[in-house]
């Protein structure tokens, strides 16, 4: 039989695998007091005042005695990126598989908004987490009787997380940028109307004389989902189509 590889240490750690060589008194600290109390900070102070220090200070022991448990704040990052994202809520019984992945990747938005420093998470690699593959597992089960193949059914989730993804850290970046300068969004139209010559910029010059542009500054909230599913929908035609085509 072939031997199987090691799991990467952060994976291990997430699953609660990581291998245990220590004697003695069992340790007053856990990985999950550790991926705990980074959460609290995140969630009180923002992601920049994460650091094994400030958790160590926040669970009242010293640094060096979280480094036992998680050798790097990068690892940490990691653990947080997982135990921060709940498991998903069961797909309603009985829907097809469009509604299926609309209310999951509403669910995914719910979930990261209630941290708001989530999107500034750095992404190191595909899901490896239990939580993470339970949202996965979920969004593959909204296609379970679409026809497709299991390549086909991953193949579109992994779109679909790349659009959830893309626009949870577009739409984070523009909140923050709308709060810092409000002025720079509420102007934008007449920004553009300013700069915007119709002889070389022919497309956005009708776009901008159709008023699209005029109120700019409505939409720049990460809690607004009109621009979101908006994107959504259209992914999903997408996808919809794909069926067809690989079904029919």
């Amino acid at each position: 039989m072939k031997e199987q590889p090691d799991l990467p240490a952060d994976v291990a750690l997430m699953w609660g695998l990581q291998a245990v060589t220590r004697r003695g008194p069992k340790p007053s600290l856990s990985v999950e007091d550790i991926t705990r109390a980074a959460i609290g900070i995140a969630d009180a102070e923002g992601l920049s005042a994460v650091s094994m220090a400030r958790v160590a200070e926040r669970l009242g022991n010293s640094t060096m005695a979280l480094y036992r448990h998680v050798k790097s704040k990068d690892e940490l990052l990691v653990l947080m990126s997982d135990a921060a994202l709940e498991r998903p809520q069961p797909l309603p019984d009985g829907i097809d598989w469009r509604t299926g992945l609309v209310f999951w990747s509403h669910g995914v938005m719910t979930a990261v908004r209630a941290h708001r420093w989530y999107a500034q998470l750095p992404i190191s690699g595909p899901p490896a987490g239990p939580n993470n593959l339970a949202w996965l597992d979920s969004a593959l089960g909204a296609l379970k009787d679409t026809g497709l193949t299991e390549e086909g059914k991953v193949g579109v989730v992994m779109g679909l997380m790349t659009y959830v993804q893309g626009e949870m850290r577009l739409s984070s970046d523009l909140a923050a940028g709308y709060a810092d300068n409000p002025d720079a969004f509420s102007r934008y139209g007449a920004t553009l109307a300013r700069v915007v010559d119709p002889r070389q910029l022919p497309a956005l010059a009708a776009a901008l004389a159709a008023g699209v542009f005029d109120d700019s500054a409505s939409s720049f909230t990460d809690d607004s989902d009109a621009d979101f599913d908006f994107g959504l929908q259209l992914y999903l035609d997408g996808v919809a189509g794909f069926i067809a085509r690989m079904t029919g």
